[in-house]
């Protein structure tokens, strides 16, 4: 039986587990297909609500996750709101208040720094609670450990982990990682994924480049 991404519980009797793509309503948050998130705290249909924080309309960011990502219990996304102005002398909000200090309601986001979209690749895999702050992109295959923290952009196949994250090693050598990123196998149509799954579990690349 060929895999099928327009599932929302791809697990018999799992309800903690989802494909992320099928609950989401949000055209400012895209996701790709096979991409699950698992919450054995919270119903995982509620992602939008409850993960992609201060993510509002009038910023114009967007959340672009890849496909066969895997995001544990918790992540968080933190997006512009959530930032506040640094070069002004004080980090409180004032155009947030605009109506309390009379100032122009246009004016409203100068009280956080702009710092673009969160771009996830393809592959990833976010821990438990980890955070991702706006503007960082990560690369495909990487993995974001427990807890960590987000700050800056994560090269494809590294693992990164702290409060901020810092690269902890690659996964593969270079020469294995340029492989990959050149095959892109996660675009490839199912039937022929389902065909490589032992080699690309057993980490056979020489049999994935025929």
């Amino acid at each position: 039986m060929t895999a099928q991404a327009d599932r929302r519980y791809p697990r018999t009797g799992d309800r903690a587990t989802v494909y992320l793509k099928n609950v989401i309503s949000d055209p400012a948050v895209s996701v790709g297909d096979f991409t699950m998130y698992h919450d054995f705290v919270n119903d995982p249909e509620l992602f939008e609500k409850n993960n992609v924080l201060y993510h509002y309309p009038i910023n114009h960011d967007k959340l672009i996750i890849g496909k066969f990502c895997s995001i544990a219990c918790g992540a968080k996304f933190l997006f512009n709101s959530a930032n506040h102005d640094l070069t002004s002398l004080s980090t409180y909000p004032f155009p947030l208040f605009f109506e309390e200090w009379d100032l122009r309601r246009e004016d409203v986001t100068d009280a956080w720094e702009n710092k673009g979209d969160i771009v996830v690749g393809n592959d990833v895999w976010i821990g438990y609670e980890a955070v991702i702050l706006a503007g960082v992109s990560i690369g495909d295959g990487a993995v974001i450990g427990a807890r960590s923290v987000v700050t800056r952009d994560v090269p494809p196949y590294t693992i990164v982990g702290g409060v901020p994250a810092r690269p902890i090693r690659k996964r593969f050598d270079e020469d294995v990682i340029a492989a990959l990123l050149e095959l892109k196998w996660w675009d490839w149509p199912a039937e022929r994924i389902g065909e490589n799954i032992g080699a690309i579990q057993a980490g056979r690349i020489e049999e994935l480049r025929e």
